[in-house]
């Protein structure tokens, strides 16, 4: 009955209300209400006849399945293929095929083989999507090496920072379309064709690197664009990416959690020798006009300077803003100083990018910001090189009991005989490469290159005292450097004592500063522990302490207000005595051995009464003065600038640790500054424009170093402290004159040597 009736069907509306039902050519019909089924109508009914009453209604219905209009009315389906597309996992070009008879919907989205239908347009698919849009999965060879081929010839892209040297995919489409026969359209069809025909030719459908490429990419070579790059003594792993806006744009290397804090900030100005020539006309071009214009070309000149910059004695040498100024004054004969080049105006890909990962391979931070990794992580990777130190020396501590014993040389007394031996020996074996070298002993607060040796009694040297307590010097020589290897690289540890209380203790540091303010403090303790008894008389007997602990009381309480607590008596008699200590026992160079570690105690023991008396002679001076400076700003009306310009001067001058944190010879000057501040505002009253003018033209001074402190963490290196102080004469220089300075001073002076930093 279907057969004749299939103008009577209906597919129930799925927004439709009551049970309507969409009918041939667009009519919409109810089931009759005078239907009586055994069971509720389906989606799909054929009625025996449609009446129209207040309704068009279908009578006589039955249920029937959408799969049978396609076996009696196949012929009058209407079918319509859309979406032709390559399908990766059947290996063929499909698309999906949609039927209607009388306008409704028998089906949608059936897959079917687009090639028995189009072929031509199938195989154009197949070629795009499977050949050249890398979609198919297959062990032929050819395509594996195309892709390889291409993928390199990408990288040369990235690394150029320039998307003409491969061809477009339209060129390899043509490659493809010009050997395929007609009748290859799937995955099926094309190995069966391959495998007869590549007996021919073997090379069939392979490309060849000049087929790929546009034009020959001169100088993108691995010098020029390394693999890896050296970075704290490790080779990381260096990736290249042109894709501006993407946070891994430029360069970017894997640098492991262990050798973090031993990267150097001016190597990684660098780069790599491809990418500075790029780099140098960036910063070239942040110069203003006058200098600039005796550049031009700037292309030529960034060229002829990258030439220049990357010799091998060169490259990678101090800061690259340093060199490239160097170079700038040379060929325009200006006055350039390190301001004039705005680095902040240079993109993101000019500046390395760092990813850091874990022992195991996993990402703990990225970014171009290396301070903000270093202080973020640093702690971290702190720990993993101690660790690593540890348990590399710890492994070759029995081997090298072994070697130290088949040789039949060990330990005479309490030092190691050293012998030269070459950097690396030819033959070297897979455990020889896992151990460590220690160089040669020297002062380890001044680090420097030494000849590289090896211990014949390791036992009583690096491995033995990263495991104990000392009281006395009894762990033999004490290295300026550890070498520990690791997979063929090689790690520098420097060795630090660590003051532990009663004893002390030796730990292996990944960075020098960290690793020599340790050592002194550890030392210290050392020292300190050798002459106990006459450490108790010097407690009990430094003149004036009391006195002095008064003035100490008020310390530190100007910057905190009411809540804020000064220093105490016990702190002020900790510092005297350590900076006597200091200056008794600690002078440069310091002792490496337990010889020299004696000696300087017995050159130092006579002397210590004198030069604690000395110390606390020199603080009783400055904190008599900073109580009446601190008087001076309490008791000072009216002059609010003034006074809140003096309270930061005495905070930064006089902090609660002010003995041991300011260095001695400046330790002398304090008293006068301190006495500055005091006739600074004596005089205020007098002229307070004349003070006003003054801190205008001061501040900009200050502002500018702090800031540049700040920028840098804290980390101040000699000539900076150099400026702190030249800014603290300058101060004398204004407001207090008649106290005279050491050598002349202005802000002309200042900007001078503020030019002599870098900045």
């Amino acid at each position: 009955m279907l057969s004749g009736l299939l103008g009577n069907i209906g597919c129930k509306l799925e927004e439709g209300q009551n049970g309507e039902y969409l009918g041939a050519r667009s009519i919409k019909f109810f089931a009759h209400p005078g239907a009586h089924l055994t069971k509720k109508p389906g989606k799909w009914i054929v009625a025996s006849e449609l009446v129209e009453t207040t309704r068009l209604f279908g009578r006589g219905i039955a249920a029937i399945e959408p799969h049978w209009l396609e076996q009696v009315g196949g012929h009058l389906l209407k079918k319509q293929l859309l979406d032709p597309h390559w399908e990766k996992k059947a290996a063929e070009v499909v698309a999906l095929e949609r039927a209607t008879l009388y306008g409704i919907l028998v089906y949608s989205g059936r897959k079917v083989n687009y090639g028995r239908v189009d072929m031509t347009g199938a195989r154009e698919i197949f070629i795009r999507e499977a050949l050249v849009g890398k979609e198919w999965e297959t062990t032929l060879p050819f395509l594996a090496a195309n892709h390889k081929l291409i993928k390199q010839v990408e990288e040369l892209e990235h690394k150029a920072r320039r998307q003409d040297v491969l061809v477009d995919d339209e060129l390899i489409y043509a490659f493809y379309d010009q050997q395929l026969p007609a009748d290859v359209c799937s995955g099926y069809s094309f190995e069966r064709w391959y495998r007869e025909e590549v007996k021919k030719q073997p090379d069939l459908l392979k490309l060849t690197r000049e087929e790929l490429m546009r034009h020959e990419a001169a100088g993108i070579t691995t010098a020029s664009f390394p693999k890896t790059i050296r970075l704290g003594g490790v080779d990381c792993a260096a990736t290249y990416l042109h894709q501006p806006g993407d946070a891994r744009d430029g360069l970017t290397v894997t640098v492991p959690l262990f050798v973090l804090n031993q990267v150097n900030d001016e190597r990684c100005e660098w780069l790599v020798p491809g990418m500075l020539k790029d780099k140098v006309q960036a910063l070239l071009k942040t110069l203003h006009q006058r200098p600039r214009s005796r550049l031009v070309p700037l292309p030529d000149t960034a060229a002829k300077f990258a030439e220049a910059l990357n010799a091998p004695e060169k490259f990678g040498t101090g800061g690259l803003v340093e060199a490239v100024l160097k170079l700038v004054r040379d060929a325009t004969s200006l006055d350039i100083v390190k301001a004039d080049i705005k680095v902040d105006m240079l993109s993101p890909h000019f500046f390395m990018n760092f990813r850091v990962v874990d022992e195991h391979g996993r990402q703990l931070g990225h970014g171009r910001n290396l301070g903000a990794l270093k202080a973020e992580l640093g702690s971290q990777a702190r720990g993993a090189f101690q660790a690593l130190a540890s348990l590399k020396l710890a492994q070759n501590q029995s081997a090298s009991q072994e070697q130290s014993s088949a040789r039949g040389s060990g330990m005479t007394g309490r030092s190691a005989q050293v012998k030269e031996e070459p950097a690396k020996r030819a033959g070297d074996t897979e455990q020889n490469a896992q151990s460590f070298r220690v160089l040669a002993p020297a002062n380890i607060a001044q680090p420097a290159t030494k000849s590289v040796a090896k211990s014949n009694a390791s036992k009583n040297t690096a491995p033995s005292i990263l495991d104990g307590r000392f009281t006395a010097w009894t762990f033999g020589e004490l290295p300026e450097l550890l070498e520990i290897r690791k997979g063929g690289q090689t790690l520098i540890g420097f060795p630090a004592l660590i003051d532990a209380g009663d004893a002390v203790t030796v730990e292996v540091f990944d960075e020098p500063e960290v690793a020599a303010a340790k050592h002194r403090a550890g030392l210290r303790r050392l020292f300190a522990l050798q002459i106990k008894d006459a450490l108790k008389y010097l407690e009990k007997n430094i003149p004036d302490l009391q006195k002095m602990a008064v003035a100490f009381m008020q310390v530190g309480t100007l910057e905190g207000g009411k809540s804020a607590t000064g220093g105490t008596v016990e702190e002020l008699r900790e510092q005297i005595i350590a900076v006597a200590l200091d200056r008794a026992f600690l002078l440069d160079p310091l002792p490496t051995d337990e010889f020299a570690f004696k000696r300087r105690i017995d050159e130092g023991r006579g002397r210590l009464t004198l030069i604690a008396n000395e110390v606390a002679r020199l603080a009783g001076t400055v904190l008599q003065e900073y109580a009446t400076a601190a008087r001076k700003i309490k008791d000072t009306k009216n002059a609010p600038d003034a006074v809140a310009d003096a309270a930061q001067q005495i905070n930064r001058l006089i902090p609660k640790r002010f003995l041991q944190a300011t260095p001695w010879d400046r330790l002398q000057h304090l008293a006068r500054y301190l006495k500055a501040i005091t006739l600074r505002l004596e005089k205020y009253r007098a002229d307070p424009a004349r003070d006003t003018a003054r801190l205008t033209e001061l501040r900009p001074q200050e502002q500018r170093y702090w800031r540049l402190v700040a920028e840098r963490k804290g980390v101040q290196d000699d000539r900076m402290q150099e400026f702190r102080w030249l800014l603290e004469e300058l101060r004398v220089s204004f407001f207090a004159q008649e106290l005279r300075t050491p050598q002349p001073v202005s802000v002309k002076r200042l900007d001078k040597a503020w030019a002599q930093l870098g900045t």
